[in-house]
């Protein structure tokens, strides 16, 4: 093996390049040229040279060789003794950019041993006692002018930098120039903040702040729940910190998310939320402001405050129980903004998200967002992310049990997120860590995490006793003067402030809390934001079914021709081809519409009309059983920007935006990201659709906590709309069921519309009426498979042109009504079925009724249908799924049916039986049930079913 020197230009100020010719080498040796390789491979056998420190580059470069133009013999020659010397320097500088965050002063309460860490070692390298006065190149490192300095010097630094109470990791990361970034801002001050007077007086009193408010609950509401933040108190600082900075950086919006852990402290002492308001929610006043309402703990806010750079609007989302539940919602709320202000740079409106320590590790929603960060269509420029590291989580503070990672916040590796990691004992450093990552934010768009380590003062709520499960640990705490008294006494240490001070920052600050006003109040009142969103024509209207959804019918045929005309050269699948062909012939009314075409032609009309479209969902673009095609792809190009055309995106010059994003394989993510979006947005048609229904059983809390009970909890509105394709087709237990009966079962207070469209004139309108309406209620679609391309699932255009959504539709067929005996009520493809087997039979006396919107139930419009047949007394509700599932419950229970039935009549049930199982497996079984459910509905009826549960 050939060993090789150093020759003295590779060092200084060419040495970041061959930091990443190395890197790139320890993952791909092949990737390097062949002398570098021979290089790189012969300084793994150089002694003292660190092999287990994962990417630990020895600094060299040949930059300037190249530059000469001269060979990379040029460089190396035999080495001798203070070669290998440097190398082993320049390791373990690099050991500490690695490594040195396992020794860093992070913890309050000091209970971690530090542990054994051979590489952070200078014995390790070789070096001893006696080499600590020798001087050495720095390489990269930046922490003075001069290029050399002793190896005391050095070490000195690089604890400093590294193993102090502000500590970084972010070697990981791929970009270079990121990296330098961070190590440009915290290697030449050593990770030691320097603020001036001005500055520290306004860190003890934002100390003083968060103290004195949860001291004073605690006296005055004794027992209830408020979720303390003592003992992180430098919270406060850290949200004071990210504001100011980011107000001087340009931001003017920042969405917060945030669960329970000093949530009312932000409230108060970051938004300004005035403290007799919050005293006013202890003392359970203004109980009947909502119809359910929520804890106080979980209430959204939203302020206009004072920054250096100018104002800054603050949102706090709304949160249920579910903690990382909020953050897509935040960042969708916060891309909905993004676009309103055409905010290209992502720099005006920042998502700031707070998490607990065993919550940012352990709920997966935090993986999806991650995942989605910089995508098409979601990428928001990079969250900001505080971490109130409790150490604890709920109860479970031992390692060993708490997660299988070192930090809490490795999860953000994956995102190559540099990760702060500050002791909340230390506010000063907790608010330079903060200044760097929205700097770091705004300068590289991408995410960046401050993980504040503190302790939790007080149980998991103020009723819980934390001796019981962590005694030595709350020990520490009970001895553990607070921060705002380190903090205090350091600055009078120091000169200053005066002895008497401290304590009369809390008096003063009582004193206003006695009022039920902040000392220092932030808010600007009576300030008016450009961008703000006018809800007030949504707000307290009335449920009304009627809406003018047609459209003219000249109308319709231009959107048809925008919607089949393609670029010059763009060359189609010749199944595509075939339906844009036939699209062409529907536009002309020369063939039926399809419901493909049907639901284009609802967007076109909006876009055109002013209302913007946003459609996402795995293989929405496409549609998962090819019906949709809102893209269109060249077979002869793949590229998106070149081989791609949408044509609703091209319906005419001026028109509202147009938007088709296929997601990442994620439901939870996604759909409480066009939450977000949705609840911020009132003038655009957000759409979310599942790849198959039940695919929506993923991301059922989004449902439960956000859509169908955000307006009762919040006073939240939000107009999203869910496409779930349902339908018994035979495809088994898991791509049968949308779950109609969750969302029948969470239907109340008029809340969102459940609809089960069967023609494509009533999605052509139901998609249209959920704009046009001045209302903005969730809505939930029960979508066909089958049914896309099914001969008689047909309409004309003058159904689009004249129409609206029915959401009952009666009888097709000519009857006779008074010999009609019996009434089957049925929702969605099961009708072509039932239709189909009538005809088949010549059933004269049995007609079909379609309910089309099962809820808000619609009372006078069936009523209506049924008084049509005065000799009917059989009522059958006819359904694909089992009995304890579909709406039948729903239906059997809240009497709806029976509130429109007379005396005479008698309700029956026809379903699949109970089972736990939403579907069968086998085709043959499948095929069986079915036949029964549609014979049963024509068949003999027996005994009464309803209600039988």
């Amino acid at each position: 093996m050939r060993q090789y020197q150093l020759n003295s230009y590779l060092f200084g100020s060419n040495a970041p390049f061959i930091e990443e010719l190395y890197e790139t080498y320890l993952e791909n040796p092949s990737s390097v040229p062949d002398e570098w390789r021979d290089y790189f491979d012969s300084l793994q056998n150089l002694p003292g040279a660190s092999r287990d420190v994962a990417h630990a580059p020895v600094i060299a470069s040949f930059a300037q060789i190249a530059k000469q133009g001269k060979p990379l013999s040029s460089a190396v020659t035999t080495p001798g003794v203070a070669d290998k010397r440097q190398i082993s320097v320049l390791q373990m500088i690099n050991a500490y950019r690695f490594l040195g965050n396992r020794w860093a002063q992070i913890d309050p309460l000091k209970r971690q041993e530090r542990p054994s860490i051979a590489e952070l070692e200078p014995s390790y390298y070789g070096f001893t006692e006696a080499d600590l006065s020798a001087s050495f190149n720095i390489g990269s490192f930046q922490f003075q002018e001069s290029s050399h300095a002793s190896l005391r010097e050095i070490l000195d630094a690089v604890r400093q930098t590294y193993c102090g109470s502000l500590t970084v990791e972010y070697m990981y990361m791929a970009d270079v120039q990121q990296k330098r970034w961070i190590q440009s801002r915290l290697e030449p001050i050593r990770s030691t903040p320097s603020f001036d007077v001005a500055t520290k007086k306004r860190i003890l009193e934002r100390l003083t702040a968060a103290e004195t408010l949860e001291k004073y609950l605690h006296t005055r509401y004794v027992g209830q729940k408020r979720f303390s933040l003592e003992g992180g108190d430098s919270a406060i600082v850290a949200m004071d910190t990210f504001i100011n900075t980011a107000g001087s950086m340009g931001v003017q919006e920042i969405v917060i998310g945030m669960a329970h852990r000093g949530r009312l402290n932000v409230l108060v002492n970051t938004l300004g939320k005035a403290p007799k308001m919050l005293f006013e929610e202890f003392e359970g006043k203004h109980a009947a402001d909502l119809t359910a309402g929520d804890v106080k703990y979980h209430m959204g806010f939203s302020s206009d405050v004072a920054t250096p750079g100018g104002p800054v609007h603050l949102t706090l989302a709304f949160n249920p129980s579910h903690l990382e539940i909020v953050n897509p919602v935040v960042q969708g709320s916060v891309y909905a903004r993004q676009k309103r202000r055409n905010d290209e740079s992502k720099s005006q409106v920042v998502p700031l998200l707070i998490h607990g320590d065993a919550a940012v590790a352990g709920q997966g929603i935090n993986q999806e967002l991650l995942n989605f960060s910089q995508t098409r269509g979601y990428g928001t420029g990079g969250a900001v992310h505080l971490v109130i590291n409790n150490q604890i989580g709920f109860t479970t503070s031992d390692p060993r049990d708490s997660r299988s990672s070192i930090y809490c916040t490795d999860i953000f590796k994956m995102g190559e997120c540099p990760i702060f990691h500050v002791n909340g004992d230390d506010p000063e450093a907790v608010a330079l860590a903060c200044q760097l990552a929205i700097e770091f934010r705004q300068t590289f768009k991408k995410d960046v995490v401050v993980d504040l380590l503190c302790y939790r003062k007080l149980g998991h709520n103020e009723q819980d006793e934390p001796m019981v499960t962590q005694p030595l640990m709350y020990k520490k705490i009970a001895q553990h003067p607070g921060t705002r008294k380190v903090y205090a006494d350091k600055l009078v240490g120091q000169g200053v402030i005066s002895a008497d001070e401290p304590e009369n920052m809390i008096s003063e600050y009582r004193e206003h809390l006695d009022r039920g006003e902040l000392l220092y109040n932030p808010v600007l009142s009576g300030h008016s934001r450009k961008f703000a969103q006018d809800w007030t024509p949504f707000i307290k209207k009335d449920y009304t079914d009627d809406a003018p959804t047609g459209v003219p019918m000249s109308e319709l045929k231009r959107l048809s021709a925008r919607l089949t005309d393609l670029p010059e050269g763009f060359t189609l699948h010749s199944r595509v081809a075939n339906i844009i062909e036939a699209r062409k012939a529907m536009g002309e009314g020369t063939q039926p519409l399809d419901w493909g075409m049907a639901e284009n032609l609802a967007y076109a009309s909006l876009v055109a009309q002013g209302y913007g479209v946003r459609i996402s969902g795995q293989d929405c673009g496409r549609g998962t059983f090819f019906h949709r095609h809102a893209v269109l792809h060249d077979q002869n190009r793949e590229k998106w920007d070149s081989g791609s055309h949408v044509p609703l995106a091209n319906i005419q010059p001026e028109q509202a935006p147009f938007v088709v994003i296929d997601s990442v394989l994620s439901e939870s993510g996604i759909l409480g990201f066009e939450y977000g979006y949705a609840t911020a947005e009132p003038n655009q048609l957000v759409v979310w659709e599942a790849q198959f229904g039940d695919f929506g059983n993923c991301a059922q809390v989004v449902i439960d906590q956000f859509i169908s009970s955000g307006e009762a909890k919040w006073g939240r509105q939000a107009g999203i709309t869910m496409l779930l394709p349902h339908g018994y087709e035979g495809q088994g237990p898991e791509h049968s069921s949308a779950r109609l009966e969750r969302y029948m079962q969470l239907s109340a207070e008029n809340n969102w519309q459940v609809c089960v469209p069967s023609t494509p004139s009533q999605i052509f309108h139901l998609l249209r009426r959920q704009m046009v309406r001045p209302l903005r209620k969730p809505l939930v679609v029960m979508t066909p498979k089958s049914l896309l391309r099914h001969k008689d699932a047909i309409s004309s255009l003058d159904e689009l042109a004249t129409g609206q959504f029915r959401t009952v539709i009666g009888e097709v067929d000519k009857f006779d009504a008074k010999k009609v005996k019996r009434v089957v009520v049925c929702s969605g493809k099961l009708y072509y079925e039932l239709l189909a087997e009538r005809r088949a039979k010549e059933i004269k006396d049995t007609v079909i009724i379609r309910l089309e919107q099962l809820y808000p139930f619609p009372n006078e419009a069936f009523s209506a249908e049924l008084a049509k047949y005065p000799n009917a007394k059989e009522v059958v509700w006819c359904q694909e799924e089992p009995r304890n599932q579909g709406a039948w419950y729903w239906i059997a229970s809240r009497q709806h049916l029976a509130r429109s039935m007379g005396d005479k009549h008698t309700l029956y049930l026809v379903s699949r039986p109970a089972s736990a199982s939403p579907a069968v497996g086998y085709y043959a079984m499948h095929n069986a049930q079915q036949r029964e459910v549609v014979e049963g509905a024509f068949g003999k009826l027996g005994q009464d079913l309803a209600p039988r549960f």
